[in-house]
């Protein structure tokens, strides 16, 4: 059986979605044209059931299908002198705080200005080769308009370390956020699947089935009116977990267009997010350590906005 790695997309075929040819229902369901699809049935990167199939393979009721697909290639990621905000770096990993706006690694459409760009030129030849050339030494990102702490490892060791840690959910990471609406609780616990959305395959959506199970701990910080201060605790690390859990219970994150409000009340660059505590134990010493960093300037002037 197949192990699905954190970047695979799943598919849940339903019942009415079952005897369809394998390719003409994942170019359907995706983004991907059919003759896509083959090459990567072809290249074995599609599995059924934790099992490669052919392009003659008929979907059944319960498959549940996962597509690795390549990162496009890039060629040319060159180092650039960009300024890091370094909160914390040895032989081993480096931590960052990375501003909104700034995207993790390469992608078609930002090949330049990303945090790998400004880590190549920082650390040399000196980041884990794991991830591939898009994405040395990156472990997990955020998204481009959440600002906060991110590691990045050095060595291989380490980033096996630090990926062990995320997937047996024992890193500490914690978030703020300003949603709108007033809550009835306290605190509480979103546990949701999450998935693609089937109406937009950009989107992730909460799902009753297939996906991947996503945990989100919440806590009232401060009510703001019709809005609310939130420290989000991360159990899981599924794509926009937050933005869409805080949607699914009717707190839609502030700022953010795609998940919340199609416009922007408060002229912000994005969702107001910001990953403000990163804890971890250090591939070699064994030692406990967590870093945060404050909440960044736009974030607070739309506190004070807010409260008066």
């Amino acid at each position: 059986m197949k192990k699905l790695n954190e970047d695979d997309e799943l598919l849940f075929i339903e019942k009415e979605d079952e005897g369809k040819r394998i390719d003409a229902f994942i170019s359907e369901a995706t983004e991907l044209s059919r003759a896509n699809v083959q090459r990567l049935l072809s290249s074995g990167d599609i599995f059924v059931n934790g099992k490669t199939v052919n392009k003659s393979y008929k979907t059944s009721n319960g498959d549940e299908i996962s597509l690795h697909i390549p990162e496009p290639e890039i060629t040319d990621i060159l180092p650039e002198n960009i300024p890091l905000d370094i909160l914390y770096e040895d032989n081993e990993l480096i931590v960052i705080n990375k501003p909104q706006g700034m995207v993790v690694h390469p992608a078609p459409g930002h090949i330049s200005g990303t945090v790998v760009n400004a880590l190549m030129y920082h650390c040399k030849d000196g980041l884990s080769g794991i991830n591939g050339e898009l994405r040395p030494g990156i472990v997990h990102r955020i998204d481009k308009d959440t600002s906060g702490v991110i590691v990045a490892a050095k060595t291989d060791r380490a980033h096996i370390s630090l990926s062990e840690q995320l997937a047996a959910h024992s890193m500490t990471r914690l978030y703020n956020a300003i949603v709108y609406n007033g809550f009835s609780e306290p605190e509480g616990t979103v546990s949701t699947l999450i998935g693609r959305a089937k109406n937009d395959r950009k989107k992730m959506a909460v799902l009753l089935h297939g996906g991947r199970e996503a945990v989100t701990h919440y806590r009232v910080l401060e009510a703001l009116g019709k809005y609310t201060l939130v420290e989000l605790k991360l159990e899981t690390g599924r794509t926009h977990q937050i933005r869409v859990h805080m949607a699914h219970i009717g707190h839609p994150l502030v700022g953010d267009t795609v998940y919340g409000s199609g416009r922007q009340t408060f002229s912000l660059n994005g969702q107001c997010l910001h990953a403000r505590v990163l804890g971890f134990i250090h591939p070699v010493s064994g030692e406990y350590m967590e870093f945060s960093s404050p909440l960044p300037d736009y974030f607070e002037t739309l506190l004070k906005r807010l409260r008066t």
